[in-house]
């Protein structure tokens, strides 16, 4: 690849884009309540937030030093991420409250971007992290819904002109900052009902020796304070 051709990638990569209408901002943000609030559309489209999910505990395994082993995502929308370490200690911890947190927190960074005015960057973060997380995949179905999220982001960054590209990804940093609230009211149901009772809250419960209730609670004050602020930042108030 000739020079020029580098710094034009990089150009578009770094380069600002024009900050779309506001009307375009709220219209993604509703269609993305919608994705989030009636079950039959709620369980197709929680795949997508159980990716974040178990991409979280991936990444906060790899980054506290333990050993990623895989990933499988599953057509109920669970899924399972195993890494190898110590069974306690603060590795441990970080890597089990990373799960529930990712969605909001990844809602909240690309929203972030997109207040900069960074669209292209955000696509190809995170294209690159559905690539990354390709890598530890080790189910067919999970491949699968993986290799088709991360062909959208590609085919979006390259082939759709800047409108097109604005509206997708605002759409994707909503649905991940609403997405990322319903899990945890779902988690307490089922917790309340008797369910759940090795949930990523318990399990927190028992390496800390606090209450998976203030888990439980940690993880609402997160995906609703991601949700305020970057709601903030994608209205621009």
């Amino acid at each position: 690849m000739d020079s020029s051709t580098t710094a034009g990638l990089w150009d578009r990569l770094t380069g600002i884009q024009a900050v779309p209408d506001r009307w375009l901002v709220i219209a993604t943000g509703l269609v993305a309540l919608a994705a989030v609030g009636p079950r039959p559309l709620w369980r197709l489209s929680r795949n997508a937030i159980t990716i974040a999910h178990e991409g979280g505990h991936g990444l906060l395994a790899l980054l506290t030093g333990r050993r990623l082993s895989g990933i499988r995502l599953h057509s109920d929308t669970s899924g399972v991420t195993v890494s190898r370490g110590r069974p306690t200690g603060l590795g441990m911890i970080l890597t089990a409250a990373g799960g529930y947190t990712a969605p909001s927190l990844l809602g909240l960074g690309g929203a972030a971007l997109l207040s900069a005015h960074r669209i292209t960057l955000l696509l190809w973060v995170a294209t690159a992290l559905l690539l990354a997380m390709l890598v530890m995949i080790r189910n067919a179905y999970g491949a699968l819904t993986v290799v088709l999220t991360g062909g959208t982001f590609l085919l979006v960054s390259w082939l759709t002109p800047a409108e097109v590209q604005a509206a997708f990804v605002y759409l994707v940093v909503w649905f991940l900052l609403l997405g990322g609230v319903r899990p945890v009211f779902e988690l307490g149901a089922k917790r309340r009902g008797g369910g759940a009772p090795d949930s990523d809250a318990d399990q927190l419960g028992r390496l800390t020796h606090l209450h998976p209730v203030v888990w439980l609670l940690f993880f609402h004050v997160v995906a609703l304070s991601s949700l305020i602020g970057g709601g903030r930042w994608l209205l621009d108030l």
